[in-house]
């Protein structure tokens, strides 16, 4: 019986099977972006050949896959989502233009604002307001109703976005007004705020379901679409998404709230990321996934990764809960360039699958960084992909010449620039995370994968005075294996405003058990083993204007001091993030939380007994750049075993990546077969 992770990435589509015994297998196949599933379906094929067994035997004897998409993503990125209406109350339709009045950086004078996903022309106001305890105040007018339903009509829309002020306390007019939708427009996708984001504060709200009524249909094609093909050619098995809070849902779950999986593929590394910490017994790691497009960086402290509300993504505010992950623009693609002042820029721009780099011989003829490795030698252009794909190594060079005589360089200092560009680019990426968060990167190992990570990681740890560096045997595609070790999960919330000191033990218990009800019982629909609870508050002084997440686990909650236990879960939560916390001010409690999770078995390697011998041998040697031409030795990652090691400079191939050890740097291997890399 396999299980398997299916990643799809920018460049590649990950995959990865595991049985009962524990062993795994993976397989890489060039992304479709067009249409994701054929890349999907072709790796599927190439994953069977390496088991030895027919696609449709193993799709036969596979009882769950579990899948990464991008598809939302670059329905924002690229502005390729369906066209959206929005209703409204009356006299608010402008909400998502005023934002919260705030910019990205507040003194750039010249900022364009975000273009909204819908534009004002179909944006409809309709007659009705409720107080803001939830009362109705004015009644749903069903002539202005009618009014705006013809408005879209005439439109052409195909996703509507109904979101009228308050209606997370009371969503009476929502549902009225969703009834009356699916009766004048049949088939017309619907999103509705009071499910999608049943929570205070309205510009969130309102954008939240605008973006998911944009990629909703996106995604619920593209995933009937796959379960389809996958029925087709012989899957009998459950098929779930990686949601954007590294839990994972069906089918129709996660098409049902789509803006949750914007971040579906980060999410799966981030899962396998807080694997790797309970395997390798490091609590505080960063992961660092570099591929072909993009490079995705989170924190994982303490053995947890963070959660936040606070996303965005090409602009638009997605207040949904997602795993705490930044992503920059820097991948093995990454197109180097000059400007008019002869500045080498490396990226945003990437040559991605298709043309891609000069060296993959399709068409490409910008200089990226996969092309700089190859002239420097770190990537053996005879033996990519295993030997399967050869690298034409003359256009790599006379992509780099380019970029040299523009900037009057030699093709190894402009390579060599590319290399220390992007690194450089990088390390910047994980300051964001660490060091303006006030969290110092020296006490932290990096975890390195993706395809392209082993190449740069020991640079960009040595950049921010990182001592550590773990990469996997699965670390090509370890977003793919960590979706294997991703738990079922369905969250809800509800806002329940008020100063902490007018709130009772009652309401609060009262409040969180009807909460984990509701959660409790949508999960057990979709799974029928044993659903533990995880309770969280997003709380704030009285004159702040944004919360942060509290964990409230392991509190009693028959104790009389319950309200008093909360707050000072807040005051010591406050002070971690903040440095201080101001005990004497008023405590407000703004939304409370409940994620159901069912855990799912996990199938790994078991440690590997360690070899009888500390030494190594190479499979062969070759030119290098470090810092000069080198002869260097080249070994074989399926050759090294536990309690190898080895000392740097070195290059260790495998497969499907590369992994760079520099001078002075020592490489053990754990009992895992993982490599723990010391720097010097």
């Amino acid at each position: 019986m396999f299980r398997i992770g299916v990643d799809v990435g920018g460049t590649y589509t990950d995959l990865v099977a595991t049985d009962e015994s524990g062993r795994t297998v993976f397989a890489k196949s060039p992304s479709t972006p067009a249409d994701q599933s054929i890349g999907v379906m072709a790796g599927l094929e190439e994953l069977a050949r390496r088991l030895n067994v027919t696609r449709a035997e193993m799709l036969a004897a596979t009882d769950r896959l579990v899948h990464g998409t991008t598809v939302a993503t670059n329905a924002l990125l690229e502005r390729k989502g369906a066209k959206v209406a929005l209703i409204t109350t009356e006299g608010h339709r402008d909400v998502i233009e005023m934002r919260e009045g705030l910019k990205p950086d507040r003194y750039d004078l010249r900022s364009p604002p975000p273009a909204p996903l819908v534009p004002r022309d179909l944006r409809f106001g309709v007659k009705e307001r409720l107080r803001a305890s939830g009362e109705v105040l004015i009644s749903l007018d069903p002539k202005s109703l009618d009014d705006a339903i013809a408005g879209i009509r005439r439109s052409g829309a195909t996703s509507v976005a109904v979101c009228f002020l308050h209606s997370y306390l009371n969503p009476v007019h929502e549902l009225a007004a969703v009834e009356r939708l699916k009766q004048a427009l049949p088939g017309i996708s619907i999103s509705r705020s009071s499910e999608v984001l049943p929570q205070i504060k309205e510009y969130e709200r309102v954008s939240t379901t605008i973006v998911n009524a944009y990629v909703e249909p996106i995604v619920r094609r593209y995933l009937t679409n796959l379960e389809t093909r996958l029925g087709e050619a012989g899957f009998k098995g459950s098929l779930f998404v990686v949601l954007s809070h590294g839990g994972m849902a069906p089918v129709e779950e996660a098409s049902r709230l789509a803006a949750g999986t914007v971040l579906s593929g980060p999410a799966g590394g981030m899962s396998g990321g807080r694997r790797c910490s309970d395997l390798v017994g490091i609590p505080d790691l960063v992961p660092f996934d570099m591929g072909g497009t993009s490079t995705d960086i989170s924190l994982i402290s303490g053995g947890q990764a963070s959660l936040s509300a606070d996303g965005m993504l090409a602009g638009q505010r997605i207040a949904l809960r997602s795993l705490d992950i930044a992503s920059i623009a820097a991948g093995g693609g990454s197109i180097a360039s000059v400007d008019g002042s002869r500045t080498l820029r490396v990226g945003p721009e990437s040559a991605g699958s298709v043309p891609g780099p000069a060296c993959y011989g399709n068409g490409g003829e910008a200089a990226t960084v996969t092309d700089a490795n190859v002239v420097l030698g770190y990537l053996d252009a005879s033996a990519f992909m295993g030997g399967k794909r050869t690298l034409d190594r003359a256009a790599s060079e006379t992509a780099v010449d380019r970029i040299a005589a523009a900037m009057e360089l030699s093709r190894i200092e402009a390579a060599a620039g590319i290399y220390r560009m992007i690194n450089l680019n990088m390390a910047d990426g994980i300051r964001l995370m660490t060091l303006r968060r006030g969290v110092d990167p020296r006490r932290f190992a990096l975890l390195s994968f993706g395809g392209a990570a082993g190449l740069h990681a020991a640079e960009v740890a040595r950049e921010l005075e990182i001592k550590r560096i773990i990469v996997p045997t699965v670390a090509s595609v370890l977003s793919a294996w960590g979706m294997l070790t991703s738990d079922l999960r369905y969250e809800v919330s509800r806002t329940h405003y008020g100063a902490a000191a007018r709130i009772t033990a009652d309401e609060v218990c009262e409040l969180f058990a009807g909460l984990e009800q509701q959660a409790a019982g949508r999960l057990r629909s979709w799974f029928n083993s044993p659903v533990s609870i995880e309770r969280s508050a997003e709380m704030r002084y009285g004159e702040q204007i944004f919360e942060i997440d509290v964990s409230l686990g392991g509190l009693d909650w028959n104790a009389a001091n319950l309200v008093e236990r909360i707050e000072d879960r807040f005051h010591v939560r406050h002070e971690e993030l903040y440095t201080y916390a101001s005990r004497g001010q008023e405590v407000v409690f703004v939304n409370a939380r409940v994620a159901a999770v069912g855990e799912v078995s996990r199938l790994d390697s078991d440690a590997k007994p360690a070899s009888s011998s500390a030494a190594c041998t190479p499979r062969s040697r070759r030119q290098a750049f470090f810092g000069g031409w080198r002869e260097v030795p080249v070994y074989a990652l399926d050759d090294l075993q536990p309690g190898h090691s080895l000392m740097g400079p070195a290059i260790i191939e495998a497969e499907t990546t590369t992994v760079l050890v520099d001078t002075g740097d020592r490489v053990t291997v754990n009992a895992l077969g993982w490599l723990d890399i010391e720097l010097r």
